[in-house]
């Protein structure tokens, strides 16, 4: 190694060069570089500081870096997190690269030279070049005042920095350490050894950054005029609209003017007027072309139209009431009577909480005409709103009015469209409603329903407590069993039950009759429906609680009369044609016409039980019968369904087995279980009716409920399995004129049920003359009206013993007690 030679520890930077007189901090993680700053600062805590080609390569050899480098002082070392240490660097002066070795103490050793050329630089600037080096330190200085114009911020501390700089290899240093070059310009310039060579290098990449600086300084002059030009053109444009409200100030026809001079109008207290006022206030100031002028003006609308302290007067006469319910509906004389005695608290109690009232029953039993019945007396407005399939709490509350497409919710939807604080509202299908994770609607409803909160609802659009306490909220449903408990406590529940064959008539007679045939253009000189036909239609092709398919038979029979009518005409009108008898133009003249007005040619259909097959083909439900005689191991029982009560035969057959128990006709658990009640009971008084010990091991008993198709559950036909089983081990026989109904006890006790009204239609229906029901409801049956109950006898009971006592044909001699 030659004497000018030295080695020296090294450390490889990624995209980094640093220049003499530079000071400057890096990091370093690799353990080699760790190792030659340790060695560095053991001795005279100078580095030897070198480029890599590649910044991405972990193992920079001698061919991978740069061979110009430079000499450094370590000024300061810093540990810093994840193993890395941060080191504060002085450079010195520039070296030659000739080898390098890796050292395991001391990581990288360099063999480094210092150029001669550089020890001579002072003497050869010293010399009658001056003149010559004074003009490339004036060139360099105009080049970087001409950069310096373009970044005014930090153009004035650099232009300091070379203030009273005269020495061209400083003022070199000076402006390639200020300037943000690249590593690769840096490491072009601390390679050039030559004074002028490396100012000829520096002149050009400063004249290029320059005009770089000009460039991006016009693109950005270019984009600054733009966006000059838009704030100009939204200026102008707000100027435009402001001149306009300047000159609208005397029109009354615009829109803020028609709002003021709605909201004088308007009958609410002055929290809701101040809120309006503001929305209007905002809704000058936004701007027209605003999107969040359609918002507002859409929120101010829904204020205005909002009936806050509107009211109808209501016109309550309980006579007219009386009147209006009778009108409208045959029978359901508990419902109306219920209907009139909240209307009359109402009325006397002005002041006091207005009832919510829920009717329950079955589908077509007129609960949703009862309450326009209700908005007809009290001469209110009445407004439906549905609640089938809602699952959205915001259908309830309404949608916040930050989000698009928002409104109110169907409550404040009512009222808007009643246009009035106290309308009749009809909440239809209560309980159909149901919840997901957008929010319980029931939950949402607990407050329209609850008289203590209703006066403050807030609804989220609106965002002011709106007062839904002189609302008559009436709510329909058909099931109590799916409305949450919460809800269902807010609400006076008034059951209707289905209508009996009577009732369905006169139904049919006085009300659906004349509305179809009014309907299908037809009259009663045109077609007459005999009462004969309507009972049979009742019987024969309907099977509901309510009137809805009756209705509908109805109006099948007037469209085929309405169909048979005009052929005959039509035939009528071309025989006559061919004939030449056209002078009866009166004829001619009214034969398209309907009502009173029935053409000579017309012949009067006259729809009877014996052609109602000609008009609704063939009969579709067949009429139940009792049996004709006493029969053992077979009992009627009675049954309710969400389309009124029917009767089940209930049959047990007992074969020689082992004792097993067969269950069939698709009964739900809770039949299964009074039928396993019902064979213990009848094993626990075996004995008493002289039934073998070993009856029920050597033989298998199959109880079997007709229908299968169709589902069965309930405990109610307890007191009927019981007695067929009991029936076939005694091969006693039941009456087939006795029907009964009743749970049954391990011990033989007979509890109440319910759906009784609907049961005893049910056997009244197939001509049962006696029914067997539970004691304890015997309060119930008092309130089922003597129509129903006429024709039967009705026997209370208790115990099993008093059921068998009526049912079986034959008694046992030896009578016991098997309670």
């Amino acid at each position: 190694m030659s004497e000018s030679r030295k080695l020296m520890p090294t450390v490889a930077l990624r995209g980094l060069t640093i220049l003499p007189d530079m000071i400057i901090h890096f990091d370093i993680s690799r353990d080699k570089s760790m190792k030659a700053v340790e060695k560095a600062m053991l001795g005279d805590q100078k580095l030897f500081l070198v480029t890599q080609r590649d910044p991405v390569d972990d193992e920079p050899g001698f061919d991978q870096v740069y061979h110009v480098g430079t000499i450094a002082l370590i000024k300061q070392v810093i540990k810093m997190p994840n193993n890395i240490n941060r080191v504060l660097v002085e450079g010195l002066e520039r070296a030659m690269l000739y080898s390098c070795m890796d050292d395991e103490k001391s990581g990288v050793l360099a063999e480094i030279e210092i150029p001669e050329l550089d020890k001579n630089l002072t003497e050869a600037s010293g010399s009658g070049f001056e003149a010559r080096n004074q003009a490339m330190i004036r060139e360099l200085k105009l080049l970087f005042n001409k950069y310096c114009q373009y970044y005014p911020k930090i153009g004035e501390t650099l232009r300091k920095n070379l203030e009273g700089v005269q020495d061209l290899q400083k003022v070199i240093d000076r402006i390639a350490i200020d300037l943000p070059l690249s590593y690769g310009d840096r490491q072009k310039i601390l390679e050039t050894l030559g004074l002028e060579e490396r100012y000829e290098e520096l002149a050009v990449i400063l004249a290029n950054e320059a005009e770089v600086a000009r460039v991006r300084n016009e693109l950005a002059q270019n984009i600054k005029s733009r966006v000059d030009k838009n704030q100009r053109n939204y200026l102008l444009r707000e100027q435009m609209a402001y001149i306009q409200e300047e000159l609208e100030d005397g029109d009354d026809t615009s829109e803020e003017k028609q709002y003021e001079k709605s909201l004088e109008a308007l009958e609410a207290s002055d929290e809701v007027k101040a809120k309006i006022k503001k929305s209007i206030t905002r809704l000058k100031t936004i701007g027209m072309n605003s999107s969040e002028s359609t918002v507002e003006r859409g929120y101010i609308e829904t204020l205005l139209d909002l009936p806050w302290d509107h009211k109808t007067t209501e016109n309550f006469n309980i006579l007219k009431a009386e009147k209006v319910l009778n009108r409208d509906h045959y029978g359901l004389e508990n419902v109306k009577e219920r209907v009139l005695e909240f209307l009359a608290v109402r009325k006397l109690n002005e002041k006091g909480e207005t009832p919510m009232i829920c009717l329950v029953g079955p589908p077509g039993t007129g609960k949703t005409s009862i309450a326009r019945s209700v908005a007809s007396a009290l001469s209110l407005e009445y407004v439906r709103i549905c609640l089938g399939g809602v699952r959205d709490e915001a259908e309830i509350r309404g949608h916040r009015k930050t989000y698009i497409g928002a409104m109110p919710g169907r409550i404040i939807n009512g009222l808007k469209q009643a246009g009035c604080k106290n309308p009749v509202m009809l909440l239809d299908e209560i309980d159909k409603i149901s919840s997901d994770y957008k929010g319980d609607t029931s939950s949402a409803l607990l407050e329209v329903l609850d008289p203590e909160q209703n006066c403050h609802f807030v609804d989220h659009y609106v965002e002011l407590p709106v007062d839904l306490s002189e609302v008559l909220f009436i709510a329909t449903a058909n099931s109590t069993d799916t409305i949450p408990r919460p809800l269902l406590d807010r609400m006076e529940v008034i059951e209707i039950s289905g209508y009996t064959a009577n009732e369905k008539f006169h139904i049919a007679k006085e009300h659906l009759l004349a509305k179809e045939m009014a309907k299908n253009g037809l009259s009663t000189k045109m077609v007459n429906i005999t009462d004969s036909a309507i009972k049979e239609i009742i019987q024969s092709y309907t099977r509901e609680s309510g009137v809805r398919e009756l209705q509908r038979k109805i109006g099948a029979v007037c469209r085929k009369a309405a169909w048979e009518i005009l052929k005959d005409q039509t035939t009528s009108d071309e025989m006559a044609e061919s004939n030449g008898q056209t002078g009866n133009s009166g004829q001619t003249e009214n034969s398209g016409q309907t009502g009173n007005n029935v053409p000579a040619s017309v012949t009067r259909r006259s729809v009877t039980k014996a052609n109602l097959q000609d008009y609704l083909g063939m009969v579709k439900f067949l009429p139940e019968k009792k049996n004709h005689a006493a029969a053992v191991g077979i009992v009627r029982g009675l049954a309710w369904t969400s389309v009124g009560g029917v009767t089940l035969q209930i049959e047990v057959n007992q074969m020689p087995g082992t004792g097993e128990v067969e269950l069939t006709g698709q009964l739900g658990d809770v039949m299964k279980e009074s039928a396993m009640i019902a064979m213990s009971y009848a094993r626990s008084v075996a004995k008493a009716w002289h039934v073998p010990a070993d009856a029920f091991k050597k033989n298998d008993f199959h109880l079997h409920i007709p229908e299968g198709a169709v589902p069965k559950d309930g405990p109610s036909a307890g007191i009927t399995m019981a007695t067929a089983l009991l029936s076939s081990l005694t091969k006693t026989p039941v009456r087939a004129d006795l029907a009964m109904t009743g749970e049954l006890t391990l011990r033989g006790r007979v509890l109440p049920i319910g759906g009784l009204k609907e049961k005893l239609l049910a056997a009244k229906t197939i001509g049962i003359r006696q029914v067997l029901v539970p004691l304890e409801n015997e309060k119930d049956v008092e309130e089922i009206s003597d129509e129903i109950k006429e024709g039967m006898e009705i026997t209370f009971v208790s115990s099993m013993k008093e059921v068998l006592t009526q049912a079986f044909v034959e008694k046992k001699k030896e009578e016991k007690n098997g309670n």
